[in-house]
């Protein structure tokens, strides 16, 4: 569907810009979000006879409408042989196109209804969606063909797009498309029997958008180009929560191409014709800023703050701990207890793409041009600046090159900023905003400075008995409308709900929600990022005191708490690995295994130390994520996320001194290089369950994995990232 252009739209009435500003910036915020207030305003669709996932040409080509931008995890692909594999479709003239932002449509059932991804949801909760709406087609195509033959429907066949019929008779998609379309799609179409697959879990599932990436014909932000159209750059400040106080813009306004020049909530915008002269205009902006309420701390002082309230011995003000898991009465501290404590620094997500986006602000009519991750969220926020309804928020969804949950903040950050200069400069012109790493790096949003304590008593035989945790971190969904009531589930995923809590007589876990001033969103595997590490790094230790094998030791925990998908996972990397014999000589390995997003992933990695460095050679990966619909996918996926964890595992952290950020490019964030990167083999277990995550799985493993292959080589635990300090 070609986007829509910019045009009059009919006003909204003032009781519906009141009710619509009500509901969004009232009802949403206590967590309700009824997809009718979320997508009010929208234009009625009439998305044709098969319904909003799928359109089939007269040539009998199918296109599958992807709800879900796609940013390199390749859902795209999976949507496609989903359906093409319920249609019986021929898998060479199936292609994806980007939907439209349309709540109503396209709504996430596993994100309240928003249409957006995250949380490694996009095929979780397209399954069942696609299949019946695949199934429905192929049963209008049988139907039209048993009327135009005279024969019965259950004589029909089809494979790759062609329906045959004993008596010879046969015809195409594109041939029946006009009977098809008059058919009534069943409400509830038979589906496929797994054992009948004949694309799904192949390797003929392989990527659709590959060709157009490597060819430069495939459309991301920087790619578009529209008349008159302008370029800003924003002067942010440099510690958050500073706001404008005064600026001298005489420099700017001589640079050549400036054209005009405002102050936004965030900062200020220099908008000029072309990226150099929007950076020279902002470099020669002078700002004083107002830092009355900005942060000041810096983040070795909030970690030190964090470790005090866990310890006990800070002031919790108005804070108060929140209870996530508790179970039987808790015994007094012994000398012989196992304790740790655990610290995580903040993260930038740094994705290829830094944040980008092209908004034309035309009075209530707005329409947006990017990666949009979160298209729904963007849509609520935008609105209230405009003072339109929701539904009036245009978008169109490009590629991205990657997000790690950055391009799907709850505030829409560089979403908001875009629209809100876009309003200024107005005259239906489009405006480009361009954000550099360093910006980004600088004045973006962070994984959360974390902080664990953990005591343990062990019984006779080295098993946990009792269990006390204390988790220190802000949280993200926390005001939000998301946040509901109770502890923030993104903060003690992989904590909460752990086998090895569920395996232990007595546990005591709690959360404290502290706020700082550095804003924070999701990154790629959210809390599991630290608690898969703290609880798989206990359990290495817990094990190597008791004088047990780390993977027995395991074993019969996940036995004791009934985890079973844990440990066929185990079972089957450590199997792969040669976990029982020797390592090659000068290396060590370490295992470690964490559910998350529904999928359960074990690692085994070999490690050794060069000149006091971590060194990963092979890592190899058992995942039990469902019905495994790319295995070639779903490997690349686990390389992916497995060098994204080690990354942020060996270099990964985000230092702030006086409230400023110290990192602002690659050479003061150290990334994974090439020759770093280990080899990663990818087991998947068999399983005929409901697909689960697959992009941030694989992420949360790693760093563990590590850290126990160091304790094996050094006897020394680690109870800091990153491994290399510096």
């Amino acid at each position: 569907m070609s986007p829509k252009p910019l045009g009059t739209q009919p006003s909204a009435t003032r009781r519906s810009l009141i009710v619509g500003a009500t509901l969004v910036g009232g009802a949403l915020i206590v967590g309700c979000a009824p997809v009718k207030i979320m997508s009010a305003g929208a234009p009625k669709t009439d998305y044709g006879a098969f319904g909003p996932f799928i359109r089939l040409g007269s040539d009998g080509a199918v296109t599958v409408v992807s709800k879900s931008i796609e940013f390199g995890q390749g859902s795209h692909a999976a949507y496609a042989a989903i359906v093409a594999e319920e249609l019986d479709a021929d898998w060479t003239r199936v292609n994806v196109v980007q939907a439209p932002a349309d709540t109503m449509a396209y709504g996430n059932s596993l994100m309240m209804g928003i249409q957006g991804v995250g949380g490694s949801s996009a095929i979780a909760s397209s399954w069942d969606q696609l299949r019946h709406a695949g199934a429905a087609a192929r049963a209008m195509f049988v139907q039209a063909a048993a009327k135009r033959w005279d024969v019965p429907a259950a004589e029909i066949s089809i494979k790759d797009g062609v329906l045959s019929h004993a008596s010879g008779k046969s015809a195409g998609f594109g041939v029946l498309l006009a009977d098809a379309a008059k058919v009534a799609p069943p409400a509830a179409p038979t589906l496929k029997d797994a054992a009948r697959f004949t694309l799904i879990g192949t390797d003929r599932v392989r990527r659709k958008d590959s060709r157009g990436k490597t060819t430069g014909e495939a459309r991301f932000t920087q790619d578009v180009q529209l008349p008159g159209m302008v370029t800003a750059m924003v002067a942010h400040a440099p510690r958050f929560g500073a706001k404008v106080k005064s600026f001298d813009d005489s420099a700017a306004r001589k640079v050549p191409g400036v054209v005009a020049i405002h102050q936004i909530p965030t900062g200020v915008a220099v908008v000029a014709h072309g990226t150099w002269a929007a950076r020279q205009g902002r470099d020669a902006l002078k700002v004083d800023w107002d830092e009355t309420k900005a942060e000041r701390r810096g983040s070795d002082q909030i970690a030190a703050e964090f470790r005090d309230l866990a310890a006990g011995k800070g002031d919790l003000g108005k804070l108060k701990w929140e209870a996530f898991d508790s179970k039987g009465t808790p015994p007094a501290d012994s000398d012989t207890d196992f304790v740790a404590t655990y610290d995580f620094p903040y993260l930038a997500h740094a994705p290829m793409e830094p944040m980008n986006c092209v908004a034309i602000v035309d009075g209530g009519k707005t329409k947006l041009v990017y990666g949009a991750q979160a298209p729904t969220l963007d849509q609520l926020n935008s609105a209230m600046i405009v003072g339109a309804l929701p539904g009036d928020i245009e978008i169109e969804t490009l590629f991205a090159g990657g997000s790690f949950g950055r391009r799907s903040t709850l505030v829409s950050d560089y979403v908001t900023e875009r629209v809100h200069i876009a309003k200024k400069v107005g005259k239906k012109t489009p405006v480009k905003l361009v954000w550099t790493r360093e910006d980004d790096m600088t004045a973006g949003r962070y994984r959360p400075l974390t902080h664990h304590a953990v005591r343990v008593a062990v019984d006779k035989e080295g098993f946990p008995a009792a269990w006390r945790h204390r988790l220190v971190t802000q949280s993200i969904l926390g005001g939000s409308p998301m946040g509901g009531k109770g502890p923030d589930m993104t903060s003690i995923e992989g904590v909460n709900g752990s086998p090895y809590l569920k395996a232990t007589p007595v546990v005591d876990a709690q959360l404290l929600s502290p706020k700082t001033g550095v804003p924070i969103s999701f990154w790629r595997s959210v809390g599991a990022t630290h608690t898969a590490f703290v609880m798989e790094h206990t359990i290495d230790q817990l094990a190597r005191r008791a004088g047990q094998d780390p993977a027995a030791y395991r074993r019969a925990l996940y036995q004791k708490a009934g985890a079973k998908r844990h440990l066929v996972a185990l079972d089957l990397a450590t199997e792969k690995a040669g976990w029982t014999t020797p390592a090659p000589t000068g290396w060590t390995r370490g295992v470690a295994v964490h559910e998350s997003f529904g999928s359960v992933v074990a690692q085994v990695a070999e490690v050794q130390l060069v000149d006091g460095v971590p060194k990963v050679g092979r890592v190899v990966t058992a995942i039990d994520c469902g019905t495994a619909i790319s295995p070639d996918q779903i490997a690349a996926q686990m390389e992916g996320g497995t060098c994204y964890g080690l990354s942020a595992a060996l270099f990964g952290a985000v230092t702030l001194k006086d409230g400023v950020v110290d990192q602002r490019n690659f050479d003061t964030y150290r990334v994974l290089r090439n020759s770093e990167a280990p080899s990663v083999e990818t087991y998947i277990v068999s399983s005929s369950a409901n697909p689960s995550g697959v992009g941030e799985p694989g992420t949360p493993v790693i760093g563990p994995a590590v850290a126990n292959a160091l304790l094996a080589i050094t006897g020394k635990p680690t109870n800091a990232l990153p491994f290399v300090k510096g």
